[in-house]
């Protein structure tokens, strides 16, 4: 493994990373070009002063801490190389302060970084924000381009949506394509599968969108298709479940129908309903629970 590759499949034998594949990532070769992966001592790095966020709950850091000690560094932080920094730090953090604060908690000595100089820094950001523009870019490679801004920049989606020209909302929404299979992202992108057909899939289960994708492709679902897919697909393992409530209640109900002398007895949710079809039926089963008491 090169140390020198942009955020992507060259990192996976040191930092497995979730959301950005540089399968998929537009500005990879850019990233390559002005980018280092090195493993960095803690002292010599120092947090950015003028970063906005000041306070990180005190649990969230030593739960994310604990990830750490178990599973190590996910994902490299960003820093920039600068002179004149305080109590001899070489670097400050760019992006993934939340990471080096739980690292040093978690006891690390170092930890993984993405290393680029302000310039570079800036280059990059403007190459991803041309791609994000970009009319031809698929929209797995746009969600791609999109996390890069904010895991690498520390964006957030509002800034993001300002910087590309886009509401708040469908950045966000982008983005979530990425938690798809990553098949289904394959099959994304090389048959050209909008944003709008493949949405309805995030979330639900890899067989079941391995299974409809080919149908998708070959006989051109809409999105409404897929929807209608996965809600009749909800609605059959909800009759299910109800079928077997009632088969485990049904012995439950007829023993209770004879004990209690009703018409009707009725077990749903956390409820049971009994139900007289006379007066005298109803003051018997009365009569009947009063002594029970």
């Amino acid at each position: 493994m090169s140390l020198g590759r942009g955020l992507g499949r060259g990192f996976e034998a040191l930092i497995p990373t979730d959301l950005i594949d540089e399968e998929f990532d537009p500005t990879s070769r850019e990233d390559e070009k002005v980018s280092k992966l090195v493993e960095i001592p803690l002292e010599k790095i120092t947090r950015d002063e003028e970063q906005p966020r000041k306070d990180f709950s005190k649990e969230a850091l030593e739960e994310l801490a604990k990830s750490i000690e178990k599973h190590g560094v996910l994902q490299p932080i960003v820093v920039s190389r600068e002179k004149g920094l305080k109590d001899g730090a070489e670097y400050k953090i760019v992006a993934g302060e939340r990471r080096f604060r739980a690292a040093k908690i978690a006891g690390l000595k170092k930890i993984p970084a993405i290393v680029r100089t302000l310039d570079a820094q800036n280059r990059l950001e403007l190459s991803i924000i041309e791609n994000a523009q970009r009319e031809d870019l698929s929209a797995i490679e746009l969600a791609t381009a999109y996390a890069k801004l904010k895991t690498q920049f520390n964006l957030s989606d509002k800034e993001i949506a300002e910087k590309v020209g886009k509401r708040e909302t469908s950045v966000a929404n982008t983005i979530r394509l990425l938690n798809l299979p990553e098949e289904a992202k394959r099959v994304m992108r090389e048959e050209k599968l909008s944003e709008g057909v493949m949405r309805p899939m995030i979330g639900k289960d890899e067989k079941e969108i391995l299974k409809i994708l080919p149908k998708v492709v070959s006989e051109g679902w809409t999105a409404r298709k897929v929807e209608e897919y996965f809600s009749k697909e909800r609605k059959k393992r909800q009759s299910s479940s109800e079928a077997i409530k009632l088969y485990e209640y049904e012995q439950h109900i007829q023993k209770l129908t004879e004990k209690y002398k009703v018409s009707k007895i009725k077990i749903e949710n956390k409820s049971i309903t009994l139900t007289c079809k006379t007066k005298a039926e109803l003051d018997k089963l009365l009569h009947i629970l009063e002594n029970k008491v």
